[in-house]
């Protein structure tokens, strides 16, 4: 039987070497435990040092992979319904979107860590939220949220910027 630190090693090797988010599921089922005990170990790597981010489809070493150097924010306001489309239009744009925040009145700022790169992820974050039920975070804030987008440059970044003014979801200083 394998010891839980040379589990744990093999979990971070495992989500170190994929190039695609690892479920927790898969990894349990890999390693012969159960899918709580890697969600304690990432836990424990991640309070490590570790940054293993989960996703709607499973966890990944970072948000910024290959060409994807340039950090930005952007500001946006729109309903739940127009979501699919903001996050399609930044993800075709071929940039990712690296997570929401909001400001609470009670709880201050919440991030929820999203690592959105294609239509396929986007479609896995809005069926989980809907399987699960849960409500956006930006309906908590009237809808209005930021991105933190990885871009290849700045460029980029002003580029995704204008298709999201010209669509109306960027929040007007």
């Amino acid at each position: 039987m394998m010891s839980a630190e040379s589990r744990r090693m093999q979990v971070l090797a495992t989500i170190s070497e994929s190039h695609i988010p690892i479920s927790a599921s898969l990894l349990a089922k890999n390693l012969n435990v159960s899918r709580q005990i890697i969600v304690g170990d990432v836990a424990l790597l991640r309070a490590q040092g570790h940054e293993i981010i989960a996703t709607a489809r499973g966890y990944i070493m970072t948000a910024l992979r290959d060409e994807h150097k340039y950090l930005g924010k952007i500001a946006c306001r729109h309903t739940p319904d127009e979501t699919k489309e903001e996050l399609y239009t930044i993800v075709d744009l071929g940039a990712v979107v690296v997570d929401v925040i909001v400001e609470h009145e009670v709880y201050g700022e919440i991030t929820g860590q999203l690592n959105l790169r294609s239509r396929g992820d986007v479609d896995a974050f809005l069926n989980r939220l809907n399987q699960m039920q849960v409500k956006l975070l930006s309906e908590l804030t009237d809808g209005i949220h930021l991105h933190t987008l990885a871009c290849r440059d700045k460029g980029h970044f002003d580029k995704v910027y204008q298709k999201l003014t010209a669509l109306g979801y960027l929040l007007e200083a």
